[in-house]
């Protein structure tokens, strides 16, 4: 394959194959199927189709936001062609199951692939990557109801899925949340109240969309232990398709300085504009137990964690490998030793001080990219280690580094993206370049 713009596939192999060694992996049971061939498949799949369908509308996404028109939110149509690729490639099911129509691929080989599609378009390739996420906590905390309506349907490619957490009054801190859930005779819960920075949380793009929404239940214990998870979708499945519209409706837009390719919206659950079985009130189900919501909720923000991470460095990635082809190309003075002006100029790699910024450029992001994949790779020890020892020392080790799998790239792959624009010089300030 030639040399990617998006992506180092060189460096990518050196991390799986001579670091982490993913290889072994296929000695257990559960990736028996695999070996290096298989592995590889994929990886040159995802990098194919993130190059033809995801890279070449980035900055258009970027420039043409989201927006709403008559009630409904409106993206580029190049975004629902790419994510329709995505899903017919069934790579929204790399990780799943066999028996849900997976591959059962190890986290460290999904996230290396997931690692392209960031690279290549970061705000589209949020929409599948929340949703790989929200399938993951189900199957780990849901009931085979569940499973069987909302995993299959996101597995094929069909329906999307977010998180729904904060809310405008409360933010980051979970114990004030208000949004309560109302239990109903049928088992139902009746969800009312509103839901801030979800990404995802409306669009055209797929037939359903599937919140797990954090929500208390009257009576319950103050604070986080009286917080409950419930999946609600925006219409409600019946039989093999879907029913009514549900009582979730969008209430705003939000417009972040990146991502800006990925609806993020306030949501209004129970607001009465829809009326599902005759009465207003979303219609939910209790995933897992009654106040223990925050507990499997972990399971999808943890996830997302990572994911964001790796998003940081997929950027810094990008920024730097256009960068480093710019300094190859780009001509201009010569070396402190050349004392002859008619001597033609050199590329400005040879000048020490771009060679720097590069070198610190590239130490952030494979660096980041290093700590994305050892996470994702102790997720793999942590479910399918051969002791209860192994996988005790890689839940403890993941409990450790998931914060920082989130923060250290977040704050370093920006470093790295201001080093690459620093190299393009005054060109770096101009939106010809795409640093």
């Amino acid at each position: 394959m030639a040399d990617s713009l998006i992506l180092s596939r060189r460096d990518l192999d050196f991390l799986l194959h001579e670091w982490l060694q993913v290889e072994t992996l296929t000695e257990r049971e559960r990736f028996a199927g695999h070996d290096r061939e298989t592995f590889d498949a994929v990886l040159d799949l995802a990098a194919e189709i993130a190059t033809e369908h995801f890279a070449p509308h980035n900055r258009k996404a970027d420039e043409n936001e989201p927006h709403v028109v008559d009630g409904k939110v409106v993206l580029i149509p190049e975004v629902a062609a790419a994510l329709k690729v995505f899903g017919e490639a069934g790579l929204a099911a790399g990780t799943l199951p066999e028996e849900l129509g997976g591959m059962q691929l190890p986290q460290v080989v999904s996230k290396a692939a997931t690692a392209w599609f960031q690279a290549a378009n970061v705000g589209s390739s949020a929409y599948p990557f929340l949703t790989m996420a929200n399938a993951h906590l189900l199957l780990a905390h849901g009931s085979q109801e569940q499973i069987d309506t909302y995993v299959r349907p996101m597995a094929e490619g069909r329906w999307f899925g977010t998180m729904a957490l904060s809310e405008p009054q409360a933010g980051s801190s979970l114990a004030d949340i208000t949004t309560k859930a109302v239990p109903q005779d049928d088992g139902t819960y009746r969800l009312t109240g509103t839901k801030m920075w979800i990404s995802g949380g409306d669009h055209e793009l797929s037939e359903n969309i599937v919140h797990l929404v954090l929500a208390k239940i009257p009576g319950g214990p103050a604070g986080v232990k009286g917080i409950s998870l419930f999946v609600v979708p925006k219409f409600l499945p019946e039989g093999d398709g879907l029913g009514e519209r549900n009582d979730v409706v969008l209430a705003g837009l939000n417009h972040k300085m990146g991502y800006r390719g990925t609806t993020n919206t306030l949501l209004n659950f129970g607001e009465g504009v829809h009326t599902p079985g005759g009465a207003p009130g979303a219609v939910g189900w209790l995933v897992g137990s009654e106040n223990r919501g925050l507990a499997a909720m972990f399971h999808m923000m943890n996830e997302a964690r990572v994911g964001v991470g790796l998003g940081a460095t997929a950027l810094g990635y990008t920024g730097y490998l256009h960068a480093l082809e710019y300094a190859r190309t780009r001509t201009q003075g010569r070396p402190p030793a050349g004392k002859d002006p008619a001597a033609p100029p050199v590329p400005i790699i040879e000048h020490s001080d771009v060679r720097r910024m590069l070198l610190a450029a590239k130490s952030y992001v494979e660096g980041g990219l290093a700590l994305g994949l050892y996470c994702a790779k102790l997720v793999d020890e942590e479910t399918t280690a051969d002791t209860e020892d192994a996988r005790a020392r890689a839940h403890t080790l993941l409990e450790v580094l998931t914060p920082i799998a989130k923060s250290w790239p977040s704050q370093w792959g920006l470093v790295a993206n201001d080093l690459a624009i620093q190299v393009h010089g005054g060109y770096g300030y101009t939106r010809d370049f795409p640093v």
